[in-house]
């Protein structure tokens, strides 16, 4: 085994390689990675049993202790912040069609005009959020979206290995959605239903993108909930974090990542492929679009 890659990246290609039923020799060292990480990538060590080497035709299970996966502090702030202006912006997008539309079916909210700019301030801080929470995914956890072999993997129905290629893809697709709301959303104009105009194709695209969104989250939450159970949702909630994430290092992370990057090598090695460059590229770009397709109309 090579000791100077990074254990993350190692670790990811074992259990990777174990799932494709593919196992090497790295796959001794499984377990071993997954106490030293501490569960850390919050999905090598959903399974209560763990299937460590198989070597006579035999495949040895061992049971684990069960241990809440470790999520890094940045992606905590990044995942909880942003999630939370989401899930404000979801719930007052809601409050403002009920209070000006209803076309398609209300509840018995209070009218509030103001609440379209409440939503619009939420929106507004989601999309501020959304720069850095993309660059975090698709390099620091580039392995928790699609990967250029998920649509092949898809072909193993009911194996481990199609349930975590399906989250990966319901990961992606959440950013997907949620850059189509903050598009759609700055598209709007907010003199448009106070003055009644409730057919602009904006606003219509905005509507589908709240019901896509609510959608989206939900298939986020169940399936992370299938592949970690409860122990990975609460890792979010975790409020401790181990020296190397405290944010007093981030400065040294920071410059060494840069330093990684110039000499063409990637975050921690990994070099993203061009599915993952392409998609997040267009989604950086969508908020580009967003800050300056509205002056430009």
């Amino acid at each position: 085994m090579n000791e100077s890659l990074d254990p993350h990246v190692l670790l990811n290609q074992v259990v990777d390689e174990f799932f494709k039923n593919e196992i090497t020799e790295a796959g001794k060292s499984i377990l071993t990675f997954i106490q030293l990480l501490g569960c850390s990538q919050g999905y090598d060590c959903e399974l209560g049993a763990i299937a460590l080497w198989r070597q006579t035709g035999k495949i040895v299970s061992m049971k684990l202790k069960p241990t809440q996966p470790y999520q890094p502090l940045l992606l905590r702030l990044l995942h909880g912040l942003t999630g939370l202006f989401l899930v404000a912006a979801i719930l007052t997008a809601f409050w403002t069609y009920d209070t000006y539309d209803g076309r398609w079916g209300r509840i018995p909210l209070p009218t509030y005009r103001e609440i379209e700019g409440i939503h619009g301030t939420f929106g507004l801080y989601t999309l501020l959020l959304f720069p850095p929470f993309v660059f975090y995914a698709f390099h620091r956890g580039q392995r928790r979206l699609i990967q250029p072999d998920s649509f092949a993997q898809l072909a193993q129905i009911g194996k481990p290995i199609w349930w975590y290629t399906l989250n990966r893809l319901f990961n992606t697709f959440a950013l997907i959605a949620l850059a189509f709301a903050l598009f759609s959303g700055r598209m709007m104009d907010e003199k448009w239903l106070p003055k009644g105009e409730l057919n602009h194709t904006w606003y219509y695209a905005h509507l589908i993108s709240w019901a896509i969104m609510v959608a989206a989250i939900a298939l986020h939450l169940l399936m992370n909930a299938k592949v970690g159970g409860i122990p990975l949702l609460l890792s979010m909630f975790n409020r401790r974090f181990r020296d190397q994430d405290s944010p007093r290092r981030w400065p040294s992370h920071l410059s060494r990542w840069w330093s990684t990057m110039q000499q063409g090598a990637g975050f921690n090695g990994w070099q993203t492929p061009r599915l993952l460059l392409g998609l997040e590229i267009v989604l950086l770009l969508s908020v580009v679009a967003a800050w300056l397709v509205p002056f430009m109309v």
